[in-house]
């Protein structure tokens, strides 16, 4: 399905929505640290999409309301609902490819698709983050991060909801740099007691 389609699918699941902002007693930021590698599918995909990599001019972290926490939600369940989920073996043959979905897709598709989805709907791309966790099998996986001033937030193909990323079962590796999409900086508390809690 094209861009287009998602997006009126989209809209049409928005205008349904009624999902209240989440509470923001819990929500904690993560703390990023040093530059780091970026992942060898991210930088061969900025060979291609070189507008994507740059710097961001407005690294304010995102003011949510009901309304964008709505069309969070929304993008990130027509995502995960729409898309195959397939390696890219299967896809391209290769082991690692990072690229837009059409059909179908692994998991760092998943969340490129959902980042110029919101991108497109007016997010800033700074706060549109793409993530390396690892599972708690020792899998490497990818995720988008949201920020927000209520905290980091995760959209996952493997999660039918949006959850603070302390939420979740990952240790955080590396994510994108929120004042330069083709940088990558290291996640300093993402193996720390608090996500490991909850693992």
């Amino acid at each position: 399905m094209q861009i287009k389609g998602f997006l009126v699918a989209m809209t049409a699941v928005f205008a349904m929505s009624t999902a209240a902002t989440p509470a923001p007693a819990n929500n904690v930021s993560m703390v990023t640290g040093a530059s780091t590698s970026q992942p060898i599918g991210h930088y061969e995909f900025c060979q291609t999409h070189r507008s994507e990599c740059g710097a961001n001019r407005n690294a304010a972290v995102a003011e949510m309301s009901d309304a964008k926490w709505a069309l969070v939600r929304s993008v990130n369940s027509m995502v995960n609902n729409t898309i195959t989920p397939m390696t890219d073996k299967e896809i391209y043959g290769k082991d690692e490819v990072w690229a837009y979905p059409t059909t179908a897709g692994d998991c760092e598709d998943f969340a490129l698709l959902k980042r110029r989805i919101l991108i497109q709907r007016g997010f800033s791309p700074a706060n549109l983050l793409m993530t390396v966790v690892r599972k708690p099998d020792g899998e490497g996986h990818a995720v988008l991060t949201l920020r927000t001033t209520q905290g980091d937030f995760i959209l996952d193909n493997l999660a039918s909801t949006v959850k603070p990323w302390f939420e979740t079962s990952y240790s955080f590796i590396k994510r994108q740099s929120s004042y330069n999409a083709g940088r990558w900086v290291t996640i300093e508390n993402g193996r720390d007691v608090l996500v490991g809690a909850l693992k």
